[in-house]
């Protein structure tokens, strides 16, 4: 009971003191078998449209069982099974590693090193990042401090205190997969249909317990009123009321346009106040750095009381 007690704030301290893995990062792992299942179900391009939502969907369950019930066994051995349950979450947060990219975004910008801060903001998003000015830079990391912030660090323990480690393994594996295979193009359409949807409703209550976090810890009335009047004209269920609320309660706006895969789309506005600088890149993570610890001291609170 010790173990699990402070098992969150030890995978917290861990993911603080060591950073992501540098080698055999086990979700790194996970994505390179992804790869090669894709090239095993995907099929030919004869296959129909409702054969490739049916092989995308075998693809996940057999990506995502085995890690899955590997976790669960590891957890569950005696004497050990705690220590497991510390390393397995460690492995599947990335809060150090969040703030390492954003970092690195905002140290280039302050040095006014815009491609440096360009080819840094790549690492962190999925849109075209070559010809992004300064205000574009800045608002695609927040966004991404935001919202990633929710599925790497919010989700992450949400499911971990709901299942333990088997929970924290199945959401961050589903992350992974809608990460790769989620994307409304001509080959992930109906093939990464299944990944995605099962992403989205993994992250449909954290994501809303995320934004009622940064509501709380920033400008309360502002993040609510921007969650509530912008969140539905966002074309993501779950990043959308994260980026709202978060910008809202940072004071910002957020959003405008942006180029996806060489397509120019014109994202609504989330948020209300000032355009963003470098500045506010650390106040994003500082947010949801609180925001993280405020989770896992009312987790050890309830934990005390009623484990």
């Amino acid at each position: 009971m010790a173990l699990s007690f402070f098992a969150p704030l030890l995978a917290l301290l861990l993911d603080k003191v060591l950073g992501e893995p540098k080698r055999w990062h086990p979700l790194a792992a996970f994505g390179q078998c992804a790869t090669r299942a894709e090239h095993f179900f995907y099929g030919n391009g004869e296959c129909s449209f409702v054969k490739r939502q049916w092989r995308g969907f075998i693809a996940v369950m057999v990506l995502m069982i085995p890690v899955t019930l590997a976790a669960w066994m590891l957890s569950a051995l005696p004497v050990v099974g705690g220590i497991f349950s510390v390393v397995i979450l460690y492995g599947c947060l990335g809060l150090q590693s969040l703030h390492e990219h954003a970092r690195a975004v905002a140290t280039s910008l302050f040095a006014g090193d815009l491609t440096a801060a360009r080819q840094a903001v790549a690492m962190i998003v999925s849109r075209d990042t070559q010809t992004m000015n300064e205000t574009q830079i800045t608002r695609a990391t927040i966004e991404s401090v935001l919202e990633n912030g929710n599925d790497a660090v919010f989700a992450t323990l949400f499911w971990f205190f709901i299942f333990g480690a088997p929970g924290a393994v199945l959401l961050r594996a589903a992350n992974t997969l809608d990460a790769m295979w989620g994307y409304k193009t001509a080959h992930y359409l109906h093939f990464g249909r299944f990944a995605a949807k099962f992403d989205d409703v993994l992250n449909w209550l954290p994501a809303r317990l995320t934004a009622a976090t940064f509501s709380l810890l920033g400008n309360t009335q502002r993040a609510w009123h921007c969650w509530r009047a912008q969140a539905r004209h966002c074309a993501s269920p779950n990043g959308g009321v994260v980026m709202t609320a978060g910008a809202g309660a940072l004071q910002i706006t957020l959003g405008g346009a942006a180029v996806y895969h060489g397509i120019a789309k014109e994202k609504i506005l989330m948020g209300e106040g000032k355009t963003p600088t470098a500045f506010d890149i650390e106040r994003a993570l500082r947010l949801v750095r609180h925001s993280a610890w405020l989770w896992v001291f009312l987790y050890a609170i309830f934990c005390f009381f009623y484990a």
